[in-house]
């Protein structure tokens, strides 16, 4: 169960990891001043943080299996799927405004005509369910096993 937990995080980083990219290149840092980007960039960076800290935690668990360090990656992954739950709540209505105005042009930049478009807008919807979806697993992945429920 810890490797299918390691390979659920890992694919659920990759995921994240786009996301980041895409909101940085978006101009998700500078929207910070203005306040168009929904996402506060403190919650982006540490959800990151904390979520690459706590795989690097569980890389070494399934190297060394230490129950402790299962523990200290499933209290990690708590603030990270609250920050995560946060971040989705903020982003829900800037995906509304993208349904219900359409989406921008590939081409577009981060201004187009007269209003800003927040660099979130950009998330495509299938990154972000599948982000959710894989990060839960994981974290029922990650407390089963730190349980000692199916074997490590």
């Amino acid at each position: 169960m810890d490797i299918a937990a390691l390979i659920t995080w890992v694919v659920t980083a990759l995921g994240g990891f786009y996301m980041l990219g895409t909101w940085i290149q978006r101009g998700g840092i500078r929207q910070q001043e203005s306040g168009t980007s929904r996402l506060p960039a403190p919650a982006v960076f540490g959800h990151f943080a904390l979520a690459a800290i706590g795989l690097v935690v569980w890389i070494i668990y399934v190297v060394a299996d230490k129950t402790a360090l299962a523990w200290t990656s499933f209290g990690l992954l708590l603030p990270v799927a609250l920050l995560g739950f946060v971040m989705l709540a903020r982003w829900i209505p800037v995906y509304r405004d993208r349904a219900t105005a359409g989406a921008p042009p590939a081409a577009a930049t981060v201004q187009t005509g007269e209003a800003t478009v927040p660099a979130e807008r950009h998330f495509p919807l299938a990154v972000v369910l599948a982000h959710g979806l894989l990060a839960v697993a994981s974290l029922v992945l990650v407390l089963l096993t730190a349980l000692g429920i199916g074997g490590s």
